[in-house]
């Protein structure tokens, strides 16, 4: 594990890390109510009852400091993924579906203003926060790609399906879902809806099996 530093590259105190992670909480707090664009270092350092030169001794500006909270949150994926490490086709895939919809759901719901973010910045083009959504993604997706050839090889699933690109087209049905489930709301569209409908259909896609 590297060793958490300052900006100079100086290796950070026990205060020094615990002034950086209020930090880190402060920037998160204000994302969930400004837009990115909308939050200032001197209102982080305000929260914290610092000064902005504090700020910059850790981060050279707000997106360094949400490209942190994102790489953090990529840890939150991992259990959620591992749920693709066993095989799905006996009596408990479907209930690994659920569980892996209903938890990735949860993962957006805990992160998402930051997971928005992340998302404006890697589609503006932003090759660091693309790099934390290829590494966050990339846990459900190389895994959903494994089980479809495995499943594929079996003969349980088309030839006609390459794995990897069903396992892309899974995850953004996945982060489209996760991100938009509030919307759909007012449309009578249930939360308990959306993860037993995108369940259902990643279990098929994993499996070739009708649940």
């Amino acid at each position: 594990m590297s060793q958490i530093a300052a900006i100079d590259g100086r290796p950070l105190g026990r205060r020094a890390q615990q002034t950086r992670r209020r930090l880190l909480d402060a920037t998160y707090d204000l994302l969930q109510s400004h837009g990115i664009r909308d939050v200032r270092v001197v209102e982080v350092a305000r929260q914290v009852g610092t000064s902005p030169a504090t700020f910059y001794q850790y981060f050279r500006d707000v997106d360094e400091a949400v490209l942190v909270l994102a790489d953090e949150a990529a840890a939150d994926v991992e259990p959620i993924a591992h749920l693709l490490d066993e095989p799905w086709n006996g009596k408990g895939g479907l209930d690994a579906a659920r569980a892996l919809v209903d938890g990735y759901f949860r993962f957006w719901d805990d992160h998402r203003a930051v997971m928005r973010v992340r998302n404006l910045a890697a589609d503006e083009g932003d090759d660091r926060f693309r790099d934390v959504r290829n590494r966050t993604l990339g846990q459900v997706t190389d895994r959903i790609a494994r089980s479809v050839a495995d499943n594929q090889r079996a003969g349980r699933v088309s030839p006609d399906i390459t794995p990897y690109s069903a396992a892309a087209a899974m995850v953004s049905m996945l982060e489209r879902m996760a991100s938009y489930h509030f919307d759909l709301e007012p449309r009578g569209v249930t939360r308990a809806d959306l993860v037993e409908t995108t369940a259902r259909i990643l279990h098929h896609t994993v499996t070739g099996r009708k649940p």
